[in-house]
């Protein structure tokens, strides 16, 4: 299990923390997912046999937000 902090640029409003949140959840292999509006961070676990941190930042990207920074950290299982 691994856990990607993206710093995200372009959250404006709590609507962008729901819907960084539900697409990143509907990913196959995320477990949990956190929206830091006010920090402008998303915390991501996941299973990196299934999905990888540069995925879940495209992810976002694709929602039309700017992914400034990934960072991965290994979780104990």
């Amino acid at each position: 299990m691994q856990r990607a902090i993206l710093r995200v640029g372009g959250m404006t409003c709590p609507s962008c923390l729901a819907t960084i949140k539900t697409a990143l959840s509907r990913q196959r292999g995320v477990n949990e997912v956190n929206v830091l509006f006010n920090a402008g961070k998303v915390k991501a676990d996941f299973d990196e046999t299934v999905i990888d941190a540069q995925t879940l930042a495209t992810v976002v990207n694709e929602l039309g937000y700017n992914v400034e920074q990934v960072t991965v950290k290994e979780q104990s299982r």
